[in-house]
Order: C-alpha cells, then sequence, then structure tokens
C-alpha cells in the first residue's frame, strides 16, 4: 500500500508538471505576458497536484482561473480543468459525480460565451471536456472490476478453504465412526473366543466368522472412506457410484438399506421399528441416519451396560430417527462421538438431541427434513 502510494504521488507529479508546462510555456512564447496571466496559467495549472486530496476544490480553482484567462489569452487546450474533470469522475463518490455535471457544463459554457469564441471552438472544448469525464468514467468502471474480481477470487480462496476443512472433518467423522464401531466389536469377539472355546467349542467358529465379517466390513468401510482422498489420476475412482466396489462392499456402505446388517454385527439385542411410509432421501441423510445409528450404537456397548436396545424410525414430514436404550444413563457419553453425531445431522440440516430417557437410560434423536 505504501509503494502504491509512492506511485500515484509520483505520477500525479509528473502530470502536474506536464500540465504547468503545457499551459504556461505558450503564455512565455514568443514574449512573455504581463505577471498576473502567467499567475492565472499557474493557477489553472498548478493546483492538479493535489487532485486526488480534493478533486472538486482543485476543479473549482483552476476552472475559474482558466475561466479569467481565456478572456485575455486562447491556450492551445485548458489541460488543467481538463484534467480535474477526469479526477473527478475518476475518483469522486457519485453524488458529486452527478453535481458536478451541470457545473462542469456552466463553467465551459461561460468560458467560451464570454470571449466569443468560433463554433469550430465550440465542438473542440466541448468533446475534449465530454472525453475528460468519459475517460474517468470508465477508468473507475475498470478499477471497480478488477477490485470485484479480486474480492470474488478471495471469496472462492475462502470457500474452498471452508470445503476442505469441512471434508476433513467428514473424513475424521468417518474414521472414527468405523474404528470406534467395527474395531470396538472385533476387540469384543476377540476377547470372548478364548472363553467360548473352552466353554463351547462348537460356536466358537462362529465367533471367528464374526469377527472376520467384521473386519471386512471395517476395510470396506475405510477404503471407501480413503477413496474420497485420491486425485483422479491415482486411480480414486467415482466417489460416490463406488464402481470399484468388490463382492459383498455394498453390505457394509452407510445407506438405509444396510441398517439390518449393522444391527446384527452390533452385538446389541436391537428391537427396530418403522412408521409410517418410507421414501427416497438424499444420499447424504442416508449416510448421516446410519452413521448416527453406528455411533450410538457403539455408545451403548461402552457405556450402558446392557444389551436391549430400541431403533425406531418415523417417516412423515420429517424422518425421525430414536435410539434408546435401559442402561445406566448419560454417564460419561460425550467427546468426540456425539459431536459429530450432531455435526452430520446439522450437515444435512437436521438436529440431533442426546439426553437422559424418562424412565431411565439414554435417548438419542435425530430429524432430518424430506422433501
Amino acid at each position: 500500500m505504501f509503494a502504491a502510494g509512492r506511485t500515484e504521488g509520483a505520477v500525479d507529479g509528473a502530470l502536474a508538471v506536464g500540465v504547468v508546462l503545457a499551459t504556461v510555456i505558450p503564455l512565455l512564447l514568443p514574449a512573455p505576458n504581463p505577471w498576473w496571466i502567467i499567475g492565472l496559467g499557474l493557477l489553472a495549472s498548478a493546483p492538479v497536484g493535489w487532485r486526488r486530496r480534493a478533486p472538486m476544490v482543485v476543479a473549482v480553482l483552476v476552472g475559474a482561473a482558466m475561466s479569467v484567462l481565456v478572456t485575455w489569452e486562447k491556450p492551445l487546450l485548458p489541460f488543467g480543468p481538463l484534467l480535474a474533470v477526469y479526477t473527478i469522475a475518476d475518483l469522486s463518490p457519485r453524488w458529486k459525480r452527478l453535481a458536478a455535471i451541470p457545473l462542469i457544463v456552466v463553467a465551459v459554457g461561460a468560458s467560451l460565451v464570454l470571449p466569443g469564441e468560433n463554433d469550430e471552438t465550440y465542438r473542440l472544448v466541448g468533446t475534449a471536456f465530454v472525453a475528460a469525464y468519459a475517460l474517468g468514467t470508465s477508468v473507475r468502471a475498470s478499477r471497480s472490476r478488477a477490485a470485484e474480481l479480486t474480492e470474488r477470487a478471495r471469496r472462492q480462496e475462502q470457500e474452498h478453504i471452508a470445503a476442505a476443512a469441512e471434508e476433513r472433518t467428514r473424513i475424521a467423522r468417518d474414521m472414527h465412526d468405523i474404528i470406534t464401531h467395527s474395531v470396538g466389536l472385533m476387540v469384543v469377539q476377540a476377547e470372548t473366543g478364548p472363553v467360548v472355546m473352552r466353554s463351547a467349542p462348537d460356536k466358537a467358529e462362529a465367533v471367528f466368522d464374526a469377527i472376520a465379517d467384521m473386519g471386512r466390513g471395517a476395510l470396506a468401510e475405510l477404503r471407501g472412506v480413503l477413496t474420497a482422498l485420491r486425485t483422479p489420476g491415482e486411480g480414486g475412482g467415482p466417489v460416490c457410484g463406488h464402481a470399484d466396489e468388490r463382492p459383498g462392499e455394498s453390505l457394509f456402505q452407510p445407506r438405509l438399506a444396510n441398517l439390518p446388517a449393522l444391527l446384527d454385527r452390533s452385538g446389541l439385542d436391537v428391537v427396530s421399528t418403522t412408521a409410517g411410509t418410507p421414501r427416497p432421501v438424499a444420499e447424504s441423510v442416508e449416510a448421516a441416519v446410519y452413521r448416527i445409528v453406528q455411533e450410538a450404537l457403539t455408545n451403548v456397548r461402552k457405556h450402558a451396560g446392557t444389551r436391549a436396545v430400541r431403533l425406531a424410525l418415523t417417516w412423515g414430514e420429517r424422518l425421525t430417527v430414536e435410539i434408546a436404550d435401559d442402561g445406566r444413563g448419560p454417564g460419561e457419553r460425550g467427546g468426540y462421538g456425539l459431536a459429530g453425531m450432531r455435526e452430520r445431522a446439522a450437515a444435512c440440516g437436521g438436529t440431533l438431541r442426546a439426553e437422559a430417557g424418562r424412565n431411565g437410560g439414554f435417548v438419542v434423536t435425530a430429524e432430518f427434513p424430506l422433501g
């Protein structure tokens, strides 16, 4: 900014010198005019060095001096007033620009009528002042356009940064949900494996099969999340279409149709009910519902001290999802899990409440707009 100010000052100084020379030198040749004529020439030109600070004041000074000067001496062109008019059109606010137009017309007309100029001079001077005002208006419009483009680029950059941050947050939520749910279940099953092998060897195979299924599910979901981090040139493939899904991976995608499989793998006794008529919803809403149910079940397993869970989906003007247990109540539930659920609901225009149940336990309720 300081360098720009210095550049403008240098330009204004050079213009002032040029206008003074173009106005005063003709008054000195071939023979010098009286000193007061030279003084009028200086007054009609030198003030343009301060044109940026006070455009209207400078225009009045140089215009008045030039109007008096032309009654005795005819300069080639009124360079000082022309530059002042250009500056008003370029730098002054709208109301000053509009107010200056009739004043300019009156001043220029008086400077032509009083000396009794001919038609050719009228055309020449009138055209020069119209061109000066039009040029100033054009420069101001170009500067405004450049500032608008700069501001638009700045906003787009901020939007890209915000979008990248939102995507990182989304990936972090997905990673949290996948790891805490799937890996947590695998740990529980692995810990019960030795007990089952000693007490009921015939059931041990089912335990290890369940661990394998959970591992495959976690890998499938992690693969989908990590695909979003790849660029197309790295073979990431389509993210939304899941065109590169492997057999069985579709069972682990965050969709409403896969909620029964999620409940089966939870290791809890979940009673699921649906009220109203289900209808198609956006994939983002499906993913949010799936992840919220997944996180709520993980919290039940970690904190509630119970296996009994109720899941209710109510379809109406809004889709309401309620996950309730009859365990120990809120306890230490919180941290990133509940915050992530709230963020997921808010990202789809919904809301989420997590609170103690009326008859004990804990209830998570999410609502999503439909339509």
